[in-house]
């Protein structure tokens, strides 16, 4: 009898291994019993391989439109970029190779205010590291911010010193990656700002600081707008931080205010070209995004859809498919697209748009201390004079030379200098 408990007991964790791998969440045993809600359980990701084979399946049954009517991406996606993205994707990418990568980082999910949240978590072996919380954006994922979790942490093999360091946790967005799928409305910036707080106390932490870039400014600006005590202060590469006569003339499409700096019409310029050719996918998201069905039927579909985000990560990226790697790798670009299509995350990810109700680049009247790196393509490049009159109290501020929107991913150690450098006067 007690040898057939045993078969049984071992038969059971193993269904409930297969259970859980062919939703690609290949989670501990401890995982399959009965846990408090907030429980801290180890995460282990195991794609099905076919799951793998019906990706490639669907690449290369792709029906392709014609080629675009322009020689440049005018109308979008050139026909060239997506068809050379989609042969190596189905012929010459490797899934398996990523996910070894993300499994050799500690990774966990917690349940907070009902909902299951996937994060990475890396801790320094320095003493006093700083906690840092870093939240992605769209179309993003907590593969751009990969890079710097070991300079971060171990910041004295990546020529830092060991008062540099950090605790990392990198969390994955509600409806995003490996985190649960809100099945009512509710999940936005603000709740998931409460979140993260529950989230760094539940780990511990009683004083931390936090990073974001595109949804994750938003989120990160919130919980500073919250203000808990255990949150010293933020850092964020695209900061909210344009005047209220600027956002006025770019609305209503007037002409710029005429007192503006060099630098202040640099920034409009930039803003006025992307409210003009680059809203188109968060309009429909924020409008739309369970129309988008489309998204999450087609690979080459969802990935066009995530490439067109703005001008010159796109530009980017198609120089890469042509052959020129600068910051970007076609694996890096597809480590995220794939992470987005296994995990069935495209329509649940765009209802982020349509959650949130906030200005994007309107200023929020944050008082805690704020760090700023300003990035040359990213959306617009703050100016230092809007962003001393949004942040006032601006703890550091530098205009870079070169980064995009995703610029951890594409810069990692510069933008690793700039964590360092953002938090020094807080540790």
């Amino acid at each position: 009898m007690k040898k057939t408990a045993q078969k049984m007991a071992s038969a059971i964790i193993v269904i409930a291994a297969l259970f859980f791998s062919t939703r690609g969440l290949a989670q501990t045993p401890a995982a399959a019993k009965n846990q408090s809600p907030d429980a801290i359980r180890p995460f282990h990701v195991n794609v099905p391989e076919k799951k793998l084979i019906d990706l490639k399946r669907r690449i290369l049954a792709t029906e392709w439109p014609e080629r675009e009517t322009v020689k440049d991406e005018t109308q979008g996606v050139q026909l060239s970029t997506i068809q050379k993205l989609a042969a190596y994707w189905a012929k010459g990418y490797n899934w398996r190779k990523f996910e070894a990568k993300l499994n050799a980082l500690p990774q966990f999910i917690t349940n907070i205010d009902g909902l299951d949240i996937h994060f990475i978590h890396v801790r320094s072996k320095h003493k006093n590291a700083l906690p840092i919380l870093i939240t992605h954006g769209w179309p993003g994922s907590i593969i751009e911010q990969m890079k710097i979790i070991g300079p971060l942490t171990d910041p004295t093999a990546y020529g830092g010193k060991a008062e540099d360091a950090f605790d990392v946790i990198i969390p994955s967005l509600p409806g995003y990656g490996f985190s649960g799928k809100p099945t009512a409305a509710g999940w936005d910036p603000q709740r998931i700002a409460r979140a993260w707080v529950v989230l760094m106390k539940r780990l511990g932490y009683k004083r931390f600081v936090a990073q974001g870039g595109d949804w994750g400014n938003a989120v990160t600006e919130q919980m500073a707008l919250q203000a808990p005590p255990e949150l010293i202060g933020i850092h964020t590469n695209m900061p909210a931080t344009v005047p209220s006569d600027v956002a006025k003339a770019l609305q209503f499409n007037e002409q710029a205010p005429s007192n503006l700096s060099a630098d202040e019409k640099h920034a409009y310029d930039q803003l006025d070209f992307f409210y003009k050719h680059g809203l188109g996918y968060a309009n429909e998201m924020a409008n739309r995004p369970q129309t988008l069905y489309a998204i999450q039927d087609s690979p080459v579909g969802l990935a066009a859809w995530m490439l067109d985000h703005d001008a010159t990560s796109l530009s980017l990226i198609t120089r890469v498919f042509n052959g020129h790697p600068e910051g970007l790798t076609r694996d890096d670009i597809l480590d995220n697209v794939t992470l987005y299509w296994l995990t069935g995350t495209a329509v649940s990810s765009a209802r982020l748009y349509w959650e949130s109700k906030l200005a994007f680049f309107a200023p929020k009247g944050i008082t805690i201390p704020v760090a700023v790196s300003a990035f040359p393509d990213e959306l617009y490049q703050a100016p230092r004079s809007w962003t001393e009159k949004a942040y006032p109290k601006l703890i550091h501020y530098n205009k870079l030379n070169k980064g995009g929107h995703f610029a951890a991913w594409e810069q990692p150690q510069v933008f690793t200098e700039e964590l360092r450098a953002a938090f020094k006067s807080l540790r």
